[in-house]
């Protein structure tokens, strides 16, 4: 099967001395969150911080939340990097069951450590970054049928419900404030629990 690929956003060809801010003001937010967090990050002060002017902050981001889901962004740009050449177990070169594993272990560790960003990226008229499900959902879908070719007209089906269990508890935590996780995915229950259910649908006959 040929690899795939998710486009974040909508693709677009960049001025060289554009790409140069966006990059200088992605790497300036992010050295705002790790000395402060995210509540000291404002559209003010980071144009400040960065030696740019206001304008060029408000017309690459449009509001403070969309500092946040460019920074999500592009993170999941280089995660889908990852798992499409990176090495193996994450990327190619594994056995699609060890891959099933490596996947929804990073994924939930990704997802738990981009839970303030992306509860920073919410707001009244932007929804939760779906691209990271449908990169998901497809590579799930691969995997599995390799997997498991025998389960046929069940394919579409599991890797739904397979998705869902991936992606929906942490896609609607950033909704919950009162809801705390720890930081990193690797040992915790989540991924845990991933790897009994891939294993347990890896076994022929269920």
């Amino acid at each position: 099967m040929e690899p795939f690929e998710v486009p974040f956003g909508r693709p677009r060809v960049e001025r060289a001395d554009a790409a140069r801010n966006r990059r200088h003001l992605l790497e300036t937010a992010r050295e705002m969150i790790a000395e402060h967090g995210t509540e000291k990050v404002t559209m003010d002060a980071l144009a400040e911080r960065a030696g740019l002017g206001k304008g060029t902050v408000f017309r690459r981001f449009g509001t403070r939340a969309g500092i946040f889901a460019a920074l999500i962004d592009d993170d999941e740009r280089r995660f889908q990097h990852a798992v499409l050449s990176g090495p193996p177990p994450l990327g190619p070169g594994a056995e699609p069951v060890q891959r099933l594993i490596a996947y929804g272990r990073a994924r939930i560790a990704f997802l738990l450590d981009h839970l303030a960003l992306a509860r920073a990226a919410m707001d009244r008229n932007r929804t939760l970054p779906a691209a990271g499900a449908t990169l998901s959902q497809l590579h799930i879908r691969m995997l599995l049928g390799q997997a498991r070719p025998d389960i046929g007209d069940e394919l579409d089906g599991l890797t739904l419900q397979l998705t869902a269990a991936l992606e929906g508890p942490l896609l609607y935590v950033p909704a919950m404030d009162a809801v705390e996780l720890p930081v990193s995915g690797d040992a915790l229950p989540l991924a845990e629990s991933w790897q009994v259910l891939v294993e347990g649908l890896a076994r022929p006959g269920r």
